[in-house]
């Protein structure tokens, strides 16, 4: 019987040749949703699209962006909002 977390249509399933000479069943892994800038939504394209259970195999370094905002919003939005701020601090 499949483990709990498997009795669902909603993952796809493979039929693999096994060892023996049989055909066993494998459970293809849900490919996760693309990270999204906050204000424009264009895709981040830095971010790995990995499950969980990967990302946490992941180093430091390669599971976000190391800048202010990194990995919520996007280099472009980011440009601007900065521009945006120091013209407001110039004009006060």
């Amino acid at each position: 019987m499949p483990k709990p977390a498997q009795r669902t249509r909603s993952r796809k399933r493979v039929c693999k040749a096994l060892p023996g000479g049989r055909t066993g069943i494998h459970f293809k892994l849900e490919v996760t949703a693309q990270n999204s800038c906050g204000l424009c939504g264009k895709p981040l394209n830095a971010v790995p699209r990995l499950p969980p259970s990967e990302m946490g195999k992941l180093n430091r370094t390669r599971k976000r962006i190391w800048r202010i905002y990194g990995g919520q919003i996007c280099h472009n939005c980011l440009k601007t909002a900065l521009k945006k701020a120091a013209r407001t601090l110039n004009a006060a």
